[in-house]
């Protein structure tokens, strides 16, 4: 299959800019849908990129979106409900409706992200949107879809490194932590970004979902303390149990940002970490993370920086 020209919905957020570079990089053509054009505008400093305004939520702004397509990207997630952007609506609703507009414009490719440990049966709403949306994806004839499983991306900009970061430098000495050993592994944006670009041409990842993952296992604790430690930062890490995990959950959910949800606890139960990586099928090895992080975190004391990432990992 030729892959020409390719529409990327979400092509403005984390995981779309590597998106967008990496199919610059192959010399592919980029339609990037925008609410607000002017938002994505950083966009164009890569060659044969267009961005055209629209809803993705809005069939006639999404055909006129693909038209001229040979695949189709969609990327569009959130992680807490926001007005009438719910998980049901983003997560589930949306890859279904995605799916069948493709099939209406005879686009024949279609490259879904979904999230490891999705599931129907899930215990958080984001999985089990996550779950209805990746089966949406999948489903009716027509249309070649690939859907990807990532566990919690990592990379400049990314909302875990940077995150705790921001949290560490404002907290004095104790930073209190639901979910403490709830287990991940961190996976380089542009790894995702790059087995998703290769599957787009390769017939046999269609009808496949791969899980993705990098090559640590961490538990958010070993996370935390991780990135206290590139930066340089002495703070103590007080796990919490249910109880209070759950309290803490319900003060941050009410704050501006929503730090931690209730539903986000629930995600954290379930492993975030698999046992057959995807990457394998493309030939990449999935950058570690202590070869990435100090870059765009800054590490304050370069000295054994390995080793300080060695001992937080064997601490876990």
């Amino acid at each position: 299959m030729q892959i020409r020209k390719v529409c990327v919905l979400g092509g403005s957020g984390f995981v779309g800019r590597s998106i967008c570079a990496e199919l610059a990089r192959r010399g592919v053509a980029v339609r990037v849908m925008a609410r607000r054009r002017e938002r994505a505008r950083h966009l164009l400093v890569f060659p044969r990129l267009e961005l055209v305004e629209g809803s993705c939520h809005f069939a006639p702004d999404l055909a006129g979106a693909f038209n001229g397509c040979d695949a189709v990207i969609n990327l569009v997630g959130i992680l807490h409900p926001d007005g009438e952007s719910t998980f049901e609506r983003v997560h589930a609703e949306l890859p279904a409706l995605v799916a069948r507009v493709c099939r209406e414009r005879a686009v024949p490719r279609l490259v879904h992200m979904s999230s490891l440990g999705a599931s129907r049966d899930a215990p958080s709403e984001y999985l089990r949107t996550k779950g209805r949306g990746e089966d949406a994806a999948h489903a009716g004839a027509g249309v070649f879809t690939t859907s990807f499983r990532p566990s919690v991306v990592f990379g400049p900009g990314d909302g875990l490194f940077n995150r705790f970061a921001g949290i560490l430098r404002i907290v004095p000495f104790v930073l209190p932590l639901a979910k403490a050993d709830a287990r991940l592994q961190p996976v380089y944006v542009a790894d995702v970004a790059a087995a998703m670009c290769a599957s787009l041409a390769d017939r046999a990842t269609f009808a496949k979902r791969y899980d993705l993952g990098g090559p640590e296992v961490m538990t958010l604790a070993g996370v935390v303390r991780y990135t206290a430690e590139v930066l340089g930062l002495r703070r103590i890490i007080l796990p919490l149990g249910e109880r209070l995990g759950t309290m803490q959950a319900r003060v941050f959910e009410r704050l501006p940002g929503k730090l931690l949800t209730e539903d986000n606890l629930r995600s954290l139960g379930v492993d975030s970490v698999t046992a057959r990586n995807g990457f394998e099928d493309f030939g990449i090895a999935p950058a570690r993370v202590d070869s990435i992080v100090p870059r765009y975190l800054g590490d304050r004391g370069r000295r054994g920086r390995n080793q300080r990432f060695q001992s937080a990992a064997r601490r876990d």
